[in-house]
């Protein structure tokens, strides 16, 4: 696929090889699927859209994860994300202290 905004969910059913139907259900089972919805209900899923539902696709089909244990699974990524940013947050502060300090 070239490099779009949005993709519609026959497109992104395409990519995965599966059916609208699934991408469909795992919207409701899954919370943090959530693709853009035109006034008319249209699906449009972003390039960050599709890579969630590929890590889903490869959870479920490759790993045998049930839904409970994907969402499981993206909470803990989740976690482990906003850890790295805070961890980030902090060496980024502690540089600037001991360059002020540095400057004393």
């Amino acid at each position: 696929m070239d490099e779009k905004l949005y993709y519609t969910i026959g497109e992104v059913a395409r990519k995965l090889d599966v059916n609208p139907s699934l991408l469909r259900f795992w919207e409701t089972a899954i919370p943090a699927i959530q693709p853009h919805k035109s006034n008319r209900g249209t699906r449009y899923y972003t390039v960050d859209d599709i890579a969630l539902l590929k890590h889903i696709h490869h959870l479920t089909r490759d790993c045998g994860y049930t839904l409970d244990g994907v969402n499981e699974q993206l909470r803990h990524k989740a976690n482990i994300d906003q850890n790295m940013q805070l961890e980030q947050t902090l060496t980024d502060a502690k540089q600037f202290l001991l360059e002020l300090k540095a400057q004393l």
